[in-house]
Formats: structure tokens, C-alpha cells, sequence
């Protein structure tokens, strides 16, 4: 009966692991396994996205609130692009993209599905200028793009089952309530779904794919080492990084300028120049991207 029983958690763990739909991240091209639905994720995180930016206090620096928009929204352009030219327009109607900065001394910055990214004001003295900071958001960006949470409660639900199933299971083998117990501690799956530490192959994919989204929006890759320097610096090795689970300062380094070749195919740097109204006579500032070929 006992085998009986165990034969059954293995067949049932299959199934689960069989279940739901099969997704393949951008730019990585790794596969994963997803038990939730775009739909069910993006419901979560925007009412637990609400209830935190009514508590949280909104940066009074309008050129830095500026800045952190200014870079989000050029961004999320890019990236728009490149799933509408590489046949993931479907995807597109799910970001409803919202860059904020709130006071807090934090050296952080978090990003809920759907495209609600907030920085904190702690984080700016360690970026400095525009470019490390498109390094950041292309990072938090990945994050909903690569569907990250969603695969961090698919995986949630998976253990739970688990644990339910091989309670039963136990519990019908003759197991001690004692054992069972240990194997009945409930995942918590509120916010910290969503804002707590990824794992370190999702932080690793992240910056992989941030790195490529910065350089798509003209920002310079390469600013991504000297970026990630002054982070090890300012938090000490990373224990109170912007990513909590994360992988090692120079692990990251190392693997940033493996993927620099990568990120610089993808390179179209941005230029300001300065043009002349035809109706007024006066000049004005312009950005606009240009478009160099590799030699």
C-alpha cells in the first residue's frame, strides 16, 4: 500500500510539472514553465502596487522625478519596439509603464509586473548620471518583461502542492504528525511575491537583458562595470543591494563584460544637436538617435 501510495505523489508530481503553459524569455530564449496566468499576475500586483505608493512618500526633486521618468519612458520604447519587431506585440498591451521616486535613503529600486517601476532617492548618489541609471530600470525592466514573478508564484504554487500532496501522503503511510508539521510551513505569497529577492538566475538573466534593453535605448553598456563598482562600494559587498538575492559582486562584473560584445550590436547611441525653427528663427535643442554602422 505504501508503494502504492508514493507511486501516486510521483504521478501527481508530474502532472503538475506538466501543467500550465510554456514561455519563452527575450533575448535569453530560455524556456520556463508558467501556472499562472499574465491575467491573475497582473490583478495581484497592481492592487498590492496601489496600496504601497499611497503609503509611500513621492520624491519633491522634480528634475530627479523628471530624470527617472524621462529615462523609464525611453526605455519602455525601445523595449515596445523590439517585441513588436520580433512578433511579441501580444505582449505589449500588458505594461502600463509608471516610473516613480520615493523618499527613501535606500540604495534600491523595485519592479511589479506590468510595467510600475519605483526607484529610490538612495539610489541616485550611486548611479550619477542618466546612463547608469537606464542600467538599473533596463534591469527592473527585464524583470516584467522575462515575466520573472510570475514564475516565482508558478513555482510557489508548485512547492505548495507538493507540500499538500506529501502530507497526504504521509499522513496515509503512517508518518508522524511531527514530520508532517516540518513540511507544512505556508509560502508566503503577498508582496514580497513580487518585491522580494528573485533568484539569482533571474537577477543574472536581468542583467543580461538590461543590459542589451539600456543599449537599445542609446545608452552606453559599458557605463554597466564602472555602475556595478560603485554599487560593491556603496553597499559593502551587496548585502543590502538593490537585489536581495543576488548573485556576487565580481560574479555579475564578469559576467557583464562577457555579454558587452552582445550589448554593443544593439548600441545606437543617442546625440543632441541643435536645429533651427523655420517659423521663429530660433534654435532649439533636439535629441534624436543616429544610427552608426559597425565597421
Amino acid at each position: 500500500m505504501r508503494n502504492i501510495r508514493l507511486f501516486l505523489l510521483s504521478v501527481v508530481a508530474a502532472l503538475l510539472v506538466s501543467c500550465g503553459t510554456t514561455s519563452t524569455v527575450p533575448i535569453t530564449g530560455r524556456k520556463q514553465n508558467l501556472l499562472v496566468s499574465d491575467e491573475q499576475v497582473l490583478s495581484l500586483s497592481n492592487q498590492q502596487y496601489r496600496e504601497y505608493m499611497q503609503s509611500a512618500k513621492r520624491s519633491t526633486d522634480a528634475a530627479n522625478t523628471e530624470m527617472v521618468k524621462r529615462v523609464g519612458q525611453r526605455l519602455a520604447s525601445a523595449v515596445v519596439s523590439y517585441l513588436n519587431n520580433n512578433g511579441l506585440g501580444s505582449e505589449v498591451s500588458q505594461y502600463q509603464w509608471e516610473f516613480n521616486l520615493v523618499q527613501d535613503k535606500q540604495v534600491n529600486a523595485f519592479c511589479m509586473p506590468g510595467g510600475k517601476i519605483v526607484v529610490y532617492e538612495g539610489l541616485l548618489p550611486v548611479t550619477r548620471d542618466e546612463a547608469s541609471l537606464a542600467i538599473v530600470l533596463g534591469h527592473e525592466i527585464a524583470h516584467a518583461v522575462a515575466k520573472h514573478s510570475a514564475e516565482r508564484l508558478s513555482n510557489a504554487y508548485k512547492q505548495q502542492y507538493g507540500v499538500n500532496i506529501l502530507s497526504a501522503v504521509a499522513a496515509g503511510a503512517g508518518v508522524s504528525s511531527g514530520v508532517q508539521q516540518l513540511g507544512q510551513v505556508a509560502l508566503g505569497l503577498g508582496s514580497k511575491a513580487f518585491t522580494a529577492g528573485f533568484s539569482r538566475s533571474q537577477e543574472s538573466e536581468a542583467d543580461h537583458m538590461g543590459l542589451i534593453f539600456a543599449a537599445m535605448a542609446g545608452y552606453d553598456p559599458q557605463v554597466a562595470v564602472a555602475f556595478w563598482q560603485r554599487m560593491s562600494s556603496a553597499t559593502g559587498g551587496g548585502s543590502s543591494s538593490i537585489f536581495s538575492d543576488h548573485p556576487t559582486d565580481n560574479t555579475r562584473i564578469r559576467h557583464i563584460r562577457e555579454w558587452m560584445p552582445e550589448a554593443k550590436k544593439y548600441y545606437k547611441p543617442s546625440v543632441t544637436v541643435t536645429a533651427a525653427s523655420k517659423s521663429t528663427g530660433r534654435r532649439r535643442t533636439v535629441e534624436r538617435t543616429i544610427h552608426i554602422k559597425s565597421k
